[in-house]
């Protein structure tokens, strides 16, 4: 752990896999888990108690009282806004992508991917990012959808790269274009969906079905 190591909460059910994921994340050198959680509730307190700098949160927790991974970020959105919440799950269906990123999700990671989706995505996360899993963006999301044109198409290129992480100088790296035309393609983007950051733009995008999942 270095003085600059982010602090994680981990939240999952399931005690082997916390363990496993905890021996994971610290073995990167900026990454510190400083607390676990084994229901959506403990996450929701603790997340509020201790400030971490990211949430990672399981989909659903077993326990007929337990509230699940969406309604809990729901509630951090609400009493803790800013702090970033990944989901890190098993399950890739477009309802629970959908959902997620509607409760305020800033990520979207599956647990049978590469370690270094997983590291990507909280990166992204707490600096304000949206950290998707490349898999989701690459299998989940199909082409601008012809009916809707709030986006143009190199527009709705920019939303699918912010999905995936990028930053503007690689987004602009990626499409040959300066870094400016790319502030400019956000600053349309963002005024066209109504929000004000990155993370809210892949969010209300999906939302409006402006990308369309398969």
């Amino acid at each position: 752990m270095t003085a600059a190591a982010l602090r994680l909460l981990l939240a999952d059910d399931h005690a082997v896999v916390r363990a496993g994921l905890r021996a994971l994340l610290e073995g990167a050198a900026d990454l510190d888990v400083i607390a676990e959680a084994d229901s959506g509730e403990e996450a929701v307190r603790l997340a509020i108690e201790l400030a971490p700098d990211v949430v990672l949160m399981d989909l659903r927790f077993a326990g007929s009282g337990s509230i699940d991974g969406v309604a809990a970020v729901r509630r951090l959105t609400s009493e803790a806004p800013g702090l970033p919440v990944v989901m890190l799950t098993s399950y890739s269906g477009r309802a629970d992508v959908v959902r997620a990123l509607e409760a305020g999700a800033r990520g979207y990671v599956l647990k049978a991917g590469p370690p270094e989706e997983l590291f990507r995505a909280v990166r992204s996360a707490a600096e304000g990012g949206m950290g998707l899993a490349p898999e989701l963006v690459g299998h989940l999301f199909g082409q601008v959808h012809e009916s809707v044109q709030d986006l143009t198409q190199r527009e709705a290129e920019v939303v699918r790269l912010m999905a995936d992480g990028l930053s503007n100088r690689s987004i602009a790296q990626s499409l040959y274009l300066s870094e400016a035309t790319i502030k400019t393609h956000l600053v349309r983007i963002y005024r066209k969906l109504g929000v004000d950051n990155r993370a809210a733009a892949v969010s209300e995008a999906v939302r409006r079905g402006l990308l369309e999942l398969t």
